[in-house]
């Protein structure tokens, strides 16, 4: 409802009911009954999924075993009520606005109207209870301001920089796959910037904030957020993204500053790069979790930078060739964008994609004839 007032086309309609979920499993063959904190049922009509919710209602008589709530959070939630016990349940007013097929009304019992025509996010009740029965709903509200662009109620402000710290508590993949609806939907950039106005993004990149907190990181700053910007272009355009370009982005500059440390220490460069990779991988998923098959590529998108950066004369037209050459290149040239010292790189691999054998050839005896000069001067300071 909330996205046709706004003149929004609608990625799904979501019904609810008085039914209880067994009776809507005991109407449709094709219904199957989902979630232990909030019993959904899902009716399949040919590919499409219509998400079926019982209405909720207060908890003052509730049963615990359908009832739980640890530390003021919900843990489980199925206690069933009227209509208007259901909107006050729900978190924002603008997502309980409810279309009543019986007359074409727009039911509305909290002000959500109101609230769409100011364009503003507000929590329906205390905004520190809300908060803390799921801390979630901090990723909900930044993620509603930053799709719809609407400011946020300024009661939310200090309890939702409150709660995001009781983020921790959230199982780290549900919270990844928060974090894909946060930066892969096509408001990323809009979204970071909020999530650090707010004090979010601490909770979710720890090492990452603390890196961009430096005064001397205007250029992994700007590395972040223009990969955050091109993911938003790239849906815009249609274009496919993926989850491992953005976490390499995203930890970038923790695993940059780790490689640094290890060569410091003696280290052999690929060898550190292998072994900071695995480690910040390590510490990040304790606060978001990384399905593998996109920390692997993230990996692997890294492990190619040095090999980049050399750009490896006769070795060139095998790297080409590799699996991740094609998200390697564009992470080089995004780290050259943000002001990186590999421009000349950057550089040299786009002409040598865009070459003939004839050209390419050239280009290879480049980084040879740059060797021999680099060692040339070296010499002649040596003897002056």
């Amino acid at each position: 409802m909330r996205d046709l007032l706004l003149g929004r086309a609608p990625k799904d309609f979501d019904v609810a009911t008085d039914a209880h979920p067994e009776e809507i499993r005991g109407l449709f063959r094709s219904c199957r009954l989902i979630g232990r904190r909030f019993r959904l049922a899902h009716v399949r009509f040919g590919r499409d999924v219509v998400e079926v919710a019982t209405f909720r209602g207060t908890t003052e008589d509730a049963d615990e075993a359908d009832h739980l709530s640890v530390n003021g959070r919900i843990v489980r939630d199925n206690v069933y009520g009227s209509l208007e016990e259901d909107a006050w349940r729900r978190d924002f007013s603008i997502n309980c606005l409810y279309y009543n097929i019986d007359d074409f009304s727009v039911v509305d019992f909290t002000g959500g109207m109101e609230d769409l025509k100011n364009r503003t996010l507000r929590l329906i009740g205390d905004p520190e209870t809300r908060f803390r029965e799921d801390p979630v709903r901090t990723l909900r509200a930044i993620r509603f301001a930053a799709m719809l662009d609407f400011k946020i109620d300024p009661a939310c402000d200090i309890p939702l920089t409150h709660a995001a710290e009781d983020l921790a508590e959230i199982p780290p993949a549900r919270l990844f796959d928060e974090v894909l609806k946060l930066f892969m939907k096509g408001w990323a950039l809009k979204t970071f910037q909020l999530l650090q106005l707010y004090g979010v993004f601490e909770h979710l990149f720890p090492e990452t904030a603390a890196c961009l907190n430096d005064d001397e990181a205007e250029a992994a700053r700007r590395l972040v957020e223009r990969a955050l910007e091109n993911t938003d272009k790239r849906i815009a355009e249609g274009k496919p993204v993926t989850p491992a370009f953005l976490f390499a982005a995203l930890l970038w500059e923790p695993l940059r500053q780790d490689i640094e440390a290890m060569i410091a220490n003696g280290m052999p460069p690929l060898q550190a790069y292998d072994h900071a990779s695995g480690d910040v991988v390590a510490r990040q998923v304790e606060h978001v979790a990384i399905p593998r098959r996109f920390s692997l590529m993230a990996r692997e998108i890294w492990a190619l930078q040095p090999r980049l950066e050399r750009q490896q004369g006769g070795r060139a037209k095998q790297i080409l060739t590799r699996t991740r050459f094609r998200a390697a290149y564009d992470f080089l040239v995004l780290r050259a964008e943000s002001g990186e010292p590999v421009q000349e790189s950057a550089e040299w691999w786009t002409r040598y994609q865009e070459a003939d054998d004839t050209e390419r050839q050239s280009l290879l005896e480049q980084p040879k004839r740059s060797r021999r000069r680099r060692r040339r001067r070296s010499n002649r300071k040596a003897v002056q």
